[in-house]
């Protein structure tokens, strides 16, 4: 498992937050429990499985909702 903070260019609204977390949550690989969205801070910080799913693919499915991803950073668990 690896850990990733990816940060986002703003989150404008609660449902956004709401948005991010089911579509992050739905991902196969994911540790839904990890998942914490950060409206202050507009970050999404998660646990995944890079054997599972990419960090590429997290970014892939945040951006389909329409949101930017300025950067992310993964590490080891």
């Amino acid at each position: 498992m690896q850990k990733a903070t990816i940060q986002l260019e703003t989150l404008t609204c609660p449902s956004c937050l709401q948005k991010i977390d089911k579509a992050v949550k739905s991902l196969e690989g994911v540790d839904k429990e990890s998942v914490n969205v950060l409206f202050n801070s507009s970050k999404v910080k998660l646990d995944f499985d890079n054997e599972k799913i990419s960090i590429e693919k997290i970014k892939d499915a945040i951006t389909a909702l329409g949101f930017e991803v300025k950067k992310s950073q993964v590490r080891d668990k």
